[in-house]
């Protein structure tokens, strides 16, 4: 039997890299990466990522799963059951902050045991944090008062990446980051530079890893190494430099050539937000800083939308059809015998084939993580209008093009640094990148039915992400919300392990 490759997930977030590739099998239905070790240190995400280790111990999951997840039983009665799976479970996780001693201490003598038992037959992956490279953890850097980037420790996190690929010396990797890194800089030199020579140098040699190009793409800096997620059937317009590295003599032993290297196959047809949000069960927002009833709630909405089509009328730009909208929704919901919940379990069907063979599991009786988060009233209107106007337009309406009666009061309003200060995600599109963000609050991420008025779930930004509906996300609400933003979509990881295990594929012949 051809044994698996012992992969490490560092820095690993909820366990999106890990999902997909833990989820590819040989012909024998023998996982081909086989992970063997989750490090993450925010409490919540921690507990989500063990929760997944735990499903991985199963060929099939048990019923005490999804009873789980439908709140059902505790999690203490669920380990109660599976103490075994458990076990293995906390074996192969971690909550470590990397950079520190205490994490060097305890994963120096686990990295060896894993290279000694995987017989050179290790993969690392992840992706360190990215608040340091990001245009706008750096637009939030420059306005602190003597902020110096040499100092900021989270401009060097990646080399604790760099640190554990020296130790484990595994025969590929796979770094994950932002497209900010390629023009972040630290006393004028370049980060991009500085990192590709630090993981071509892994190892004590100038050339230990080739660092290849995933995509065959000439657009930009760094063009080969610019995923856009979009183009690989992902919903959603997600840009991140993705670096896969396969040590030299590996390179060398698998044939491999270069400008010879497959590249990630692009779709002709892109998934959009209707593929995956369609089905799903409609709901209400809940009303923040209010009584939060389901009345309440049709009253204000009510109001949003004749107090849009108002400040519609009186703008100097025709938005005739959009007041048109605007009443005839109101209309609409004054016949609605009943409102939606602002909680369903329902499970959601999906109309793609593909997706929907990667997304659903028929098990799953109780959908996961689909609640709607309250709002102030006095966002429902622009709630009511931007999604109509998408309805209208096909795309969101800048800030200029509110009507001067919904605009908020806000400073930078109409500075034009703020446009997109409320988004909505359209039905015939990919959406927005979903980020850590949309935990702050839901302007960004406006669901495209007007009559629901309102943001994202949880739920929802998880199906934009790729996350089957099985996965579960612990923590509250607001931790759930950053643990999606700042994963990588495990159908996009899905395809990258799929093409390393094809450039490997010597390896296992």
């Amino acid at each position: 039997m051809i044994p698996s490759f012992k992969t490490v997930d560092i820095f690993a977030g909820p366990g999106g890299l890990a999902e997909g590739f833990s989820s590819l099998r040989d012909a024998s239905g023998r996982r081909i990466f086989d992970i063997s070790l989750s490090v993450e240190k925010e409490e919540s995400a921690f507990a989500t990522l063990r929760l997944r280790a735990f499903t991985r111990q199963f060929t099939e999951l048990p019923d005490s799963y999804f009873d789980y997840i439908a709140k059902r039983i505790s999690r203490e009665q669920l380990i109660e059951k599976h103490s075994d799976e458990w076990e293995a479970a906390v074996r192969e996780t971690a909550m470590l902050e990397l950079g520190s001693e205490n994490a060097r201490e305890w994963l120096t003598p686990v990295l060896g045991n894993i290279r000694e038992t995987a017989q050179d037959r290790t993969i690392l992956i992840g992706g360190p944090p990215c608040q340091a490279y990001s245009l706008v953890g750096r637009a939030r850097n420059r306005g602190i008062a003597d902020y110096d980037a040499a100092a900021d420790h989270r401009h060097f996190l990646y080399r604790e990446y760099i640190h554990i690929l020296e130790e484990l010396q595994p025969v590929a990797f796979v770094m994950e980051n932002v497209k900010g890194m390629l023009s972040a800089k630290v006393e004028g030199v370049g980060m991009i530079a500085r990192i590709m020579d630090d993981l071509r140098s892994a190892g004590g040699k100038p050339d230990n890893y080739h660092i290849l190009p995933l995509v065959a793409d000439t657009r930009g800096k760094m063009s080969g190494h610019i995923v856009r997620a979009e183009d690989f059937g992902i919903p959603q317009a997600r840009h991140r430099v993705i670096l896969l590295g396969i040590r030299t003599d590996v390179f060398n032993q698998c044939g491999l050539r270069d400008g010879e290297v497959p590249a990630l196959a692009a779709r002709a047809v892109r998934a959009t937000v209707r593929n995956v949000l369609e089905g799903m069960p409609r709901l209400r927002s809940g009303l923040s800083r209010t009584v939060d009833t389901t009345d309440g709630w049709r009253t204000a909405v009510l109001g949003a939308f004749r107090d849009a089509a108002t400040a519609c009328e009186a703008h100097t730009t025709d938005l005739g059809e959009v007041t048109r909208k605007l009443r005839h929704h109101a209309g609409k919901m004054l016949q609605m015998d009943e409102m939606p919940p602002r909680v369903s379990t329902d499970p959601a069907p999906i109309q793609d084939n593909r997706l929907a063979a990667w997304l659903v599991d028929p098990r799953v009786g109780a959908l996961p993580n689909h609640e709607s988060r309250g709002h102030m009233e006095g966002d429902l209107a622009r709630y009511a209008f931007a999604a109509t106007f998408a309805e209208v337009f096909n795309r969101s309406p800048k800030a200029d093009e509110f009507p001067r009666g919904l605009a908020p009061d806000h400073r930078n309003w109409e500075s034009g640094k703020f446009a997109d200060r409320f988004r909505v995600q359209t039905w015939a599109s990919p959406s927005t990148t979903v980020t850590s963000h949309i935990s702050k609050d839901g302007h960004y991420f406006i669901h495209p039915d007007p009559l629901q008025c309102r943001s994202l779930t949880v739920r929802e930004a998880a199906r934009l992400q790729t996350f089957p509906d099985n996965y579960f996300f612990e923590g509250n609400r607001t931790q759930q919300y950053v643990q999606v933003g700042n994963a990588v979509p495990p159908l996009l990881a899905r395809q990258i392990a799929e093409l390393l295990a094809k450039l490997l594929s010597p390896l296992r012949s």
